[in-house]
């Protein structure tokens, strides 16, 4: 990630997971996840995740709204050989530009595809709109593809972040967001919101959230910090610390 341009300015990025069987539940979405855990730690921030269906119309009215308002839009899901794959399409009808089968993306299909085997079907997978940049897929060679702002990635798991691992040398990276996890055993929400919520306002370059958990019976509640200036995360820190120590 060392080539990556470095720029003190909010990267922002949004995630959307398209497919019909994670809206049924079939399919436990753990991508949107695994994405938004790797930007953070290269300062690109997720700030929205959208699920849609394998619909054409939601997925291109979901993909024009994103991109316009993030730097990134990483998207998983619906670029396999199957008739419900329709995200390439989606893709070129959002960007208003024409798709076909890309030659590039034939031969890394043949990689590991038999000529004789590369069917209809298979051929899909090598439709790209015209203007992507391709999406390396060392796991089973079918690539993404990279257009505007617009990142598409399969869903299988394992593909998906074999192709996040390729892009990311090419994104913009913002600071990075540092963060504080600080223990409230015991203690209810109810106890410290109050307190809780003037820090928040004392300090609004720190987001300061609190998230609560029941353990055996018993409140244990944490707070986390995140902020991009060590000091004044430091210091916002230390004055939650004390309040809690005030309401213990």
């Amino acid at each position: 990630m060392t080539e990556a341009a470095m720029t003190d300015k909010r990267v922002t990025a949004a995630v959307l997971v398209i497919g019909d069987e994670i809206l049924s539940g079939r399919t436990r979405d753990s991508n949107s996840h695994y994405i938004a855990h790797f930007l953070l730690q290269i300062g690109v921030e997720t700030r929205e995740i959208r699920v849609v269906p394998d619909v054409e119309d939601d997925i291109v009215a979901a993909l024009n709204a994103l991109r316009a308002r993030y730097d990134y839009v990483f998207t998983t899901g619906g670029i396999g050989p199957t008739h419900d794959d329709i995200t390439a399409d989606a893709v070129a009808r959002a960007f208003g530009v024409e798709i076909s089968e890309d030659p590039r993306a034939i031969a890394l299909l043949l990689e590991q595809i038999k000529p004789e085997d590369l069917n209809e079907a298979r051929r899909r997978m090598a439709r790209i709109p015209h203007g992507a940049a391709l999406v390396a897929n060392p796991i089973s060679k079918a690539p993404g593809f990279w257009i505007g702002n617009v990142i598409v990635m399969a869903g299988v798991p394992a593909i998906m972040q074999a192709m996040l691992d390729d892009v990311a040398p090419k994104l913009a990276q913002g600071a990075i967001i540092l963060s504080e996890t600080i223990d409230a055993p015991g203690l209810p929400e109810g106890a410290y919101a109050g307190g809780l919520a003037n820090l928040a306002k004392a300090f609004p370059q720190v987001s300061i959230g609190s998230y609560p958990s029941l353990r055996d019976g018993k409140f244990h509640n944490q707070i986390i910090l995140r902020g991009r200036d060590g000091t004044m995360l430091a210091e916002a820190a230390a004055k939650v610390r004390a309040m809690l120590d005030g309401v213990a």
